[in-house]
């Protein structure tokens, strides 16, 4: 069975909350030098999952807009350039802390920090309630 575009976006979105949820996690153990090695490949997989989904993030989020309405009003048009920028903009801070020989918790808790990350969040929080929002209203049509 393939994934719809739906269930690729719902999937992005939740590997990039996800990820999130375990920087937090690990920059909140304060972790520095050898201590590191021990966590730091798990850390450093959420951050390979994180850059994965935000690859195409823009595309795949166009896709679902066309499918789910085809007219594609121009808010969609100025909200996806926002996303394609965010999405770019925080998955080179990923990829910056991923090419560190070491991931201290100090470097994820900056990545946390970044306001590059932050905007990316709110852009997913912003499409994933709007999703719910569209599921919602196809169930049913008295909602909207």
């Amino acid at each position: 069975m393939s994934k719809t575009v739906r269930d690729e976006l719902r999937d992005r979105i939740n590997t990039i909350e996800e990820s999130y949820e375990s920087f937090l996690a690990y920059a909140a153990q304060g972790l520095a030098g050898d201590a590191v090695a021990k966590w730091g490949g798990q850390v450093r997989d959420y951050l390979k999952r994180s850059d994965a989904a935000l690859t195409g993030l823009a595309d795949l989020f166009t896709s679902f807009v066309k499918q789910e309405n085809p007219q594609l009003p121009d808010r969609y048009y100025s909200f996806i350039a926002v996303l394609e920028r965010d999405a770019h903009d925080a998955q080179t801070a990923v990829q910056l802390v991923l090419a560190q020989a070491t991931i201290s918790s100090q470097l994820i808790d900056n990545l946390n920090a970044s306001i590059h990350l932050r905007a990316l969040l709110t852009d997913i929080f912003l499409i994933d309630e709007s999703m719910k929002l569209q599921a919602q209203e196809a169930s049913d049509p008295s909602v909207s």
